[in-house]
């Protein structure tokens, strides 16, 4: 492991080396520091011309530039964006830090979804429900982004918005978010005829009532789980993780999942309290998060089983969904305050916060999470389509393997077949693009950062190359460059993980 470490290591310093050289070659060519002076009008035209060229150092060879940029880059001074005489090194933390806050969202919401709906689809092949998520994966992976930020803007921004300063019953669109929601529910569950007639009807009814109690009450305004609901979660979380990963037959594994939901709503009372009399921030939520999950933990080490790792587990993501539960209903309950302080418009459409605003860690919280909404939408829809065609294709191609006919030979249950035989070898072909795909849309969200108004890489890129600003531009190509070489060595790491037989030392 270490000699593959040190030797892929050594490998990328040169990469980087030789993609810098060549990138500062073309950037020398491509552009002209010089071009807005050489159509001025000012008498000292050349005097400016003159003292551009000294600061700039445009009257060395640009090799020689070059050799000045990597040492300055060795002593840790990434350079400087001459135009607004801003040091690269005060530019960049606020750039990574923006594009990552998006990216990360974005992609993990994809990747989970892609994969849930990639593996129903593949186990529901040449069904109508696989016709119809082909379909619209094939759509939205075709969609310019530009176009859907604008759609974004124009119907889930300002129509929302304009829709909650006066809620209402809207029965069309009520009506058919139902029959969506109960179409998909009985393609997704599948079985014979009568059984989708009851899943779609059950689902039908279920989401419309949902829907007419949100949009028919005040709760889209002051929303809220309280003790209820959070007990309603971890009961469904319980079940569906027991349900998953153990079966029901394992009633171990399903104790320790209940038992763990019970916890949870316990907690949930006293951490209302401590959230109301003591101030938080992300560190002391996520010291709280691992105490949730090694509480779950425990309780699953307790109970025991057949398997004790299995209930071990089912513990811990009951306590993760508890947790994430939690929280999402401490902002329910701050954002009465943050609707009144935005005037009753919400979900803005630029920027990565709003300006002048204040408050304590939820309002502002709240204030990043409804700058994420429309720029994760977007990149969600967009990503979201190229993980479940990867995700079908693998799942289909692992299902027609020999093992997995063995393994229901045996007579063991489908979801043992699906779970622990089949879904971890479909993973392999997205351990080799998700690293990467992340790291490109850390570097590439360029038109989404634009539209949005967010001041990510992206837009630092596209500000240095207006600017002919080279040392912003050289920054960026040496961190996502550096970054997708990680990427790989990642993936290599994930294969090894994900199949037994492939050895990184090799």
């Amino acid at each position: 492991m270490i000699r593959f470490l040190a030797r892929r290591l050594l490998t990328a310093i040169g990469l980087l080396l030789v993609l810098s050289f060549m990138m500062y070659a073309l950037l020398s060519i491509a552009m002209d520091p010089l071009d807005d002076l050489r159509i001025s009008t000012a008498l000292n035209k050349q005097d400016l011309i003159n003292s551009r060229i000294r600061a700039l150092h445009l009257d060395w060879p640009w090799y020689r530039r070059y050799a000045s940029w990597v040492i300055h880059v060795l002593q840790g001074d990434f350079g400087m964006a001459w135009r607004t005489q801003q040091h690269v090194n005060d530019i960049l933390p606020g750039a990574v830090k923006t594009s990552v806050q998006l990216v990360f969202a974005a992609t993990v919401l994809a990747l989970l979804i892609g994969v849930t709906v990639g593996v129903i689809s593949a186990l529901r092949q040449y069904t109508t429900f696989d016709y119809a998520i082909t379909f619209v994966s094939f759509v939205l992976y075709s969609l310019p982004v530009f176009w859907v930020a604008v759609l974004l803007k124009q119907f889930l921004a300002i129509g929302v918005n304009d829709y909650l300063v006066k809620p209402h019953i809207m029965w069309p669109l009520a009506i058919v978010l139902a029959l969506v929601s109960a179409l998909f529910w009985a393609g997704a569950l599948g079985g014979e005829t009568r059984r989708k007639l009851i899943t779609f009807a059950v689902a039908f009814v279920a989401s419309l009532a949902a829907l007419l109690v949100v949009m028919g009450t005040n709760w889209i305004n002051e929303p809220q789980f309280g003790p209820l609901g959070i007990a309603v979660i971890g009961i469904a979380a319980a079940l569906g993780v027991t349900a998953l990963f153990a079966g029901m037959h394992n009633r171990r594994a399903l104790y320790a999942a209940l038992t763990t939901a019970v916890v949870g709503v316990g907690s949930y009372l006293g951490l209302r309290w401590f959230f109301f009399l003591y101030s938080v921030n992300d560190g002391i939520l996520f010291v709280l998060l691992l105490i949730a999950i090694g509480v779950g933990l425990l309780i699953g080490f307790l109970w025991g089983g057949p398997d004790r790792g299995v209930s071990m587990r089912g513990g811990a993501l009951v306590a993760l969904v508890m947790s994430v539960a939690v929280w999402l209903d401490q902002l329910m309950w701050n954002y009465p305050d943050y609707f009144k302080a935005l005037g009753g418009r919400p979900i803005p459409t630029m920027g990565t916060s709003t300006p002048n605003f204040t408050g304590d860690y939820w309002l502002t919280s709240l204030d990043r999470i409804t700058h994420l909404v429309l720029p994760t939408i977007a990149l969600v829809m967009i990503s979201f389509a190229g993980y479940v065609r990867y995700e079908r294709g693998a799942m289909l191609e692992v299902l027609g393997q020999d093992y997995i006919r063995t393994a229901r030979s045996k007579g063991l249950p489908e979801r043992v077949v699906i779970v622990r035989h089949a879904l971890r070898n479909a993973l392999m072909p997205l351990a080799s693009i998700v690293p990467p795909d992340f790291i490109a849309m850390i570097g590439g969200a360029v038109l989404t950062e634009t539209i949005f108004g967010w001041r990510g890489m992206g837009r630092m890129f596209i500000e240095g190359l207006r600017g002919s600003e080279v040392d912003p531009v050289m920054i960026y190509v040496m961190i996502t460059g550096g970054l997708a070489m990680v990427a790989n060595l990642l993936a290599d790491l994930l294969y090894a993980l994900l199949d037994p037989r492939i050895r990184v030392n090799a």
